[in-house]
């Protein structure tokens, strides 16, 4: 495959650190530093694509803080939102494609089938509005484009639930983990092998990849499990390395656990379309979680 000049926002975040290890034997990555691109400040990007000229972007940068963004409804927008139309927008005037992540939160979380591609949404939260309200942002510049909603999303970096398990698994006794929200937490490092592997496919004219299948897909990992299901999953393999402090593990419902976002109760995800597509087959979300555990020993 051709080395292909790729710029990467968000290049040291949970996803984009993943993606700039599995990216990079394909690609020659530019890895804006904050000083050098902020998505929180539009005036920055133009600039910054137009000087480093990329042939591929891959938008891994977000505004993730679920719960934070019930209180800053106007920078979750500005970056989720006005930030990803400006750099769709961009994109779409010098002729580069754009991969682009988006999230299950853009559903209501009703019903107890996986949600498809084109199923009517409805969040519950401004995270998942403004993510949403991203999707048709990048539709309606006219940019060859991949956009993958992924859900319940962990890695070696930054804040998420596997990472929260194991610290608070040596700080308390007792645990309680909402037992009545289903859906499959997904690897960062899954969904980076996923784009590359894409990717790769289409080694001899990767510009033909957005050609023809410019659109948008679910993918995560497979299986379907409450949160309850990884946290017991997490401790029992602690375990297997050596005393654990925790000595109680509770499953109860969402109304026990009050939080300022509402979360969706049904997240799963039907991941059919970028299986039949590119041929990606889903990791089963407890393998993902034995081989992001060993990962971390």
């Amino acid at each position: 495959m051709n080395r292909v000049k790729t710029l990467l926002t968000g290049g040291t975040g949970q996803l984009g650190f993943e993606l700039s290890q599995c990216l990079s034997v394909y690609a020659d990555l530019i890895c804006p530093t904050r000083g050098q691109l902020d998505l929180a400040d539009t005036s920055s990007i133009r600039p910054f694509v137009e000087r480093t000229r990329p042939d591929l972007i891959v938008n891994a940068a977000a505004y993730t803080a679920v719960d934070k963004a019930e209180s800053e409804p106007d920078l979750a927008m500005q970056i989720n939102v006005v930030a990803v139309g400006e750099l769709a927008q961009v994109s779409a005037g010098v002729g580069v494609p754009l991969i682009h992540f988006s999230t299950d939160y853009v559903f209501d979380g009703s019903g107890r089938t996986p949600w498809k591609e084109d199923d009517g949404t409805g969040p519950l939260n401004v995270y998942g509005q403004t993510k949403l309200s991203g999707e048709p942002a990048i539709v309606e510049a006219g940019v060859p484009h991949l956009i993958f909603r992924t859900a319940w999303v962990y890695g070696l970096r930054g804040h998420n639930f596997v990472k929260t398990m194991l610290k608070l698994g040596q700080e308390r006794e007792r645990l309680s983990i909402v037992d009545d929200q289903l859906g499959a937490p997904t690897s960062a490092r899954f969904i980076a092998d996923a784009v590359a592997l894409i990717l790769a496919q289409h080694r001899d004219d990767w510009r033909r990849l957005f050609a023809d299948h410019s659109g948008l897909y679910h993918l995560i990992c497979g299986g379907e499990v409450s949160w309850y299901g990884p946290a017991k999953a997490i401790f029992e393999l602690v375990e297997k390395q050596g005393p654990l402090f925790l000595k109680h593990l509770e499953a109860i419902p969402s109304e026990q656990y009050p939080t300022p976002a509402q979360r969706p109760r049904n997240s799963r995800l039907d991941c059919s379309r970028v299986e039949e597509t590119f041929a990606v087959e889903p990791v089963d979300w407890r393998q993902a979680l034995v081989n992001f555990m060993s990962s971390c020993r």
